[in-house]
């Protein structure tokens, strides 16, 4: 059994004012993001402007989104009663699908400003992606969150909440996954012209297959338990589409590859 490191969640505090590591996790991630994608548009007929304004618009996409889906996805009943729960961002309630339908929003919108095809825009940003999961995904581990089931291999670990009994270290088992695993790939892939859709269609399919395997070793969310099954989780129900549009888009961009190629 490994030791949990009693990380303090709150990084620093100024008085009344208390900065936690799980926002500055999003803050690394977002200038992660903004410094690949300056470097991406070097190999681009991209700007830097546009670059900044792509950072900024997925960055309120993820945080919209990404609240939004909390509460309707894993929380709606607490919304229902108490609609102002919403705002209470500070006890924590993050949905990596809700950011994502939210990037997604805003990328459509980012691509109508700056008139590009929406394929185009998701292409491109879909490598820089996995950086700001690697790092919410350390946050979920400061924060001693989103662990997983009881197990004795020797990696497992006592969280504060979790119980006395050690459990899978899911949150850094996705950080690898989901963060450097995926971000590997994606980069590599992407460093030669490919067909538009297949950027967006590899990020779909391996993260929507990451997350769902590591399901199997998470912990459900206590008040939504499993849906189905005696194994189907929430994150497994909403990745099965992610998995789905992934196949159909790379065998879209495979079968009819577009002219207006990515340009690496």
């Amino acid at each position: 059994m490994l030791p949990y490191p009693q990380i303090d969640p709150v990084a620093v505090q100024i008085g009344p004012l208390k900065v936690h590591w799980y926002g500055l996790m999003y803050v690394i991630g977002f200038l992660g993001a903004w410094f690949l994608a300056r470097r991406r548009a070097q190999r681009h007929d991209w700007r830097n402007e546009a670059i900044d304004d792509l950072i900024f618009y997925g960055a309120l996409g993820v945080v919209l989104g990404g609240r939004i889906g909390y509460m309707l996805f894993y929380n709606f009943p607490v919304l229902l009663h108490d609609p102002w729960s919403f705002f209470r961002v500070w006890e924590g309630g993050m949905s990596f699908h809700g950011g994502l339908l939210g990037v997604l929003a805003a990328m459509g919108w980012f691509a109508h400003k700056h008139r590009r095809s929406f394929f185009e825009v998701t292409d491109f940003l879909a490598p820089l992606v996995p950086i700001g999961l690697f790092f919410g995904r350390l946050g979920n581990f400061i924060n001693g969150e989103l662990w997983g089931k009881v197990t004795d291999l020797p990696w497992g670990m006592v969280f504060p909440t979790g119980g006395p009994l050690p459990r899978h270290p899911s949150q850094l088992y996705e950080a690898i996954l989901e963060g450097l695993v995926l971000f590997t790939v994606l980069w590599i892939y992407s460093a030669k012209p490919r067909p538009q859709m297949a950027v967006s269609g590899l990020f779909l399919l391996l993260y929507g297959a990451f997350r769902f395997l590591v399901e199997f070793i998470r912990e459900p969310d206590a008040h939504i338990g499993y849906l189905a099954f005696g194994w189907l989780t929430m994150g497994q129900l909403l990745s099965t589409p992610m998995i789905l549009a992934g196949l159909l888009l790379l065998a879209f961009a495979y079968r009819r590859p577009s002219p207006a190629t990515a340009r690496e």
